[in-house]
């Protein structure tokens, strides 16, 4: 990696990059150009850290960074806003009324991975505000939040405190990732031996999934993360729960926007992975350029020196299955102190699915994560009790008595559905947990609402226009997904009111709650309508759409919100002229002479007519330039000092003294366009 690149990652000029490392205890010379990859890494990580620490002790940052602050270090420059000390990483977005994956990507710049539902520390929220201009400071009494925090956190203690006398190895937990069409889910059926992709709408996977092979006698768990970026928070989910990754990379395309956040995202997690280059039975297939552009995101492969493992795969034809397969139980084997679990305690682990059935009710997918899920175990989540465990089906949809770690399983006997990314233990005594009595529809509603507070501007100012929007989707993660999503939709004048959202299947109930404003529109993520909704949307004339595409939605959204925009008028002032003479006055239209004071004056120009009452001027009116004329030659301009006679249209009728304020107007489309 060059040294500028470094410095750009850093947000500082490469001069001021290279002053500063002796300091950080790198000496690669005051003239460098070039660094190794590894080195690169680890100056990254040593300055985040550094900046941490110096803005914790309230120091001025030094040479780079007290130059990047000092606009910002300015008194009244920063918005100050007040944290509790231990927040969610929603919550904080809106405190700081940003969308959500803006924050979750500052945090990634600072080498902290977390999902919308994560919890962050005072000292760490206070820097990523300090990163997007806020002053934070802690607030009192958040002794609730903190116990909230504690329960959230369950899973992380429940696994630090196993007994070492019971630790088994477990089957190791593979995340699966790359850019959309690079062949991720192709693999996965490869490795299955199941034909998957067909059932997915356009391509993309909709749902995160779970499944298990067997190599060797050894069982390995994948988890079925999408490849889209309209999934950034399920695909940091995914990563969450993993110990090894798949990076899966088109040899005929090479690495692409998701590829390199993809990177980012198992650089973050820390996360021991693999390079699958798919796709090089292709004609067009070049590994070696490949290589080289993932040498320059960080990642260099065994092939170039490195210590990233690469296996060349075709997912199409089945080659190089066996040999990723082989490499995972190798790297499991090389991790082994972090893929154990004790399968003699109570369970613990991670909802990765959630929704609703017709028939079963609520059903979740528990990735178990430590101990054994039996049939008839209680399930307990944040200090509330959820249901019992009254069936289990593996991945085959085979019904099983119990769920060893590692081991993903279907749970059906919860009472209400839990949210994806929960965590999931059964209770040591099941009576002294709250009994959970939300409905399924506040459960959903837990999740981050869309920006969409109208502007209540001062008097005169343009109000934002809102799109009303009811939102039903099948599945918890798909909801999640579209939500982020319309989050990114951020515009002056246009916006998104969420009016509801939930699970299931179109009611009457959601039919009322669109009718009720305008514009609205229904939206059916994989859902359908009643009879009795499609009925009453009928008759009281609401629009209800079904989709089965994250993105035929979004773009829909984005079209109506284009429509309701309404066009930019850009005027650029030409000069200004005086009345001296009327010559023929008609019908909304004159012909007087002028000369330009300032200026010039055009054909075609608009203008505002002044006029002196008393003291003071005041607007008239407004018209249009028809014609110029010096002498008796047309022109089409006429600059300063020169007299002139106009042909003009419009309302007000000139006298003699008026000023008459001239300039061009031009219309602009303006475009509701999604932040990337």
């Amino acid at each position: 990696m060059n040294v500028s690149d470094l410095a750009r990652r850093l947000k500082v000029t490469p001069q001021e990059l290279l002053d500063k490392l002796p300091a950080l205890g790198f000496d690669i010379g005051a003239h460098a150009i070039k660094l190794d990859n590894q080195m690169a890494e680890k100056i990254f990580r040593k300055w985040i850290e550094q900046a941490r620490r110096e803005r914790l002790r309230g120091q001025l940052l030094s040479g780079s960074q007290q130059t990047q602050n000092a606009s910002m270090a300015e008194p009244g420059a920063k918005k100050s806003v007040t944290l509790p000390e231990i927040i969610i990483v929603r919550e904080l977005a809106g405190k700081l009324n940003l969308p959500v994956t803006r924050v979750i990507q500052e945090l990634m710049r600072a080498g902290i991975l977390a999902s919308q539902n994560e919890r962050l520390d005072f000292e760490t929220a206070a820097i990523i505000s300090d990163e997007l201009g806020f002053e934070a400071k802690k607030e009192d009494g958040n002794k609730p939040t903190v116990e909230a925090a504690q329960a959230q956190d369950r899973l992380k203690e429940i696994l630090d405190t196993q007994e070492t006398g019971k630790i088994i190895l477990r089957p190791p937990v593979v995340v699966v990732m790359g850019h959309v069409d690079h062949g991720k889910t192709k693999t996965l059926d490869a490795i299955r031996r199941t034909n998957v992709m067909e059932g997915e709408a356009g391509g993309i996977t909709q749902h995160i999934g779970a499944y298990q092979a067997q190599r060797k006698g050894r069982l390995i768990t994948f988890i079925d993360t999408p490849g889209h970026e309209a999934f950034t928070v399920m695909r940091s989910r995914g990563a969450k729960v993993a110990d090894i990754a798949i990076l899966v990379v088109a040899a005929d395309d090479g690495v692409q926007p998701q590829t390199k956040e993809v990177i980012d995202i198992i650089h973050a997690a820390h996360l021991p992975f693999v390079v699958a280059l798919n796709k090089i039975d292709k004609p067009d297939a070049d590994p070696d350029r490949v290589l080289a552009q993932l040498a320059d995101y960080g990642v260099t492969t065994e092939a170039w020196g490195g210590t990233v493992p690469i296996v060349k795969i075709s997912a199409k034809q089945g080659t190089g299955i066996d040999d990723l397969l082989e490499m995972i139980l190798l790297l499991a084997d090389m991790n082994a102190e972090q893929i154990k679990a004790d399968p003699s305690r109570l369970a613990a682990g991670t909802i990765i699915e959630s929704h609703v059935d017709k028939a079963e009710g609520p059903v979740a997918t528990i990735l178990v994560q430590t101990g054994t899920l039996h049939r008839n175990d209680w399930l307990g989540m944040n200090g509330s009790l959820y249901g019992r465990v009254r069936a289990m089906r593996d991945w085959n949809g085979k019904l099983i008595d119990e769920a060893a770690p590692g081991v993903p399983v279907k749970v059906l006997g919860f009472k209400v559905a839990p949210a994806v990314g929960d965590t999931m233990e059964v209770p040591v005594d099941f009576k002294k947990l709250e009994r959970k009595a939300k409905s399924n529809q506040q459960i959903a509603n837990q999740f981050t609402a869309v920006k969409a507070t109208k502007t209540e501007g001062a008097e005169g100012e343009q109000k934002k226009l809102m799109l009303n929007i009811v939102l039903k989707a099948d599945v918890l993660g798909s909801l999640e997904a579209i939500l982020g999503m319309l989050e990114k939709i951020d515009h002056e004048y246009v916006g998104v009111e969420l009016l509801k959202k939930g699970l299931g299947n179109i009611t009457e109930n959601d039919i009322d709650s669109a009718a009720a404003a305008t514009p609205s529109v229904v939206y059916g993520f994989n859902t359908v309508a009643t009879p009795q909704a499609s009925v009453m949307a009928r008759e009281k004339k609401v629009e209800v759409k079904q989709v089965k595409i994250i993105y035929e939605l979004i773009d829909d959204v984005v079209a109506r919100l284009n429509k309701m925009l309404p066009p930019e008028v850009i005027r650029t002032p030409l000069g200004t002229s005086e009345v001296i003479a009327i010559f023929r006055t008609e019908k909304d239209r004159m012909v007087v002479g002028c000369k330009v004071r300032h200026g010039m004056m055009q054909k075609d120009a608009k203008l505002i007519v002044w006029r002196k009452e008393g003291a003071e001027e005041q607007p008239m009116g407004e018209g249009v330039i028809e014609s110029l004329q010096v002498g008796k030659e047309q022109v089409k301009e006429v600059q300063q000092g020169q007299e002139c006679g106009i042909s003009y249209r419009g309302k007000e009728k000139l006298q003699v003294g008026d000023r008459l304020e001239v300039f061009h107007e031009e219309t602009k489309i303006r475009k509701v366009e999604i932040q990337r």
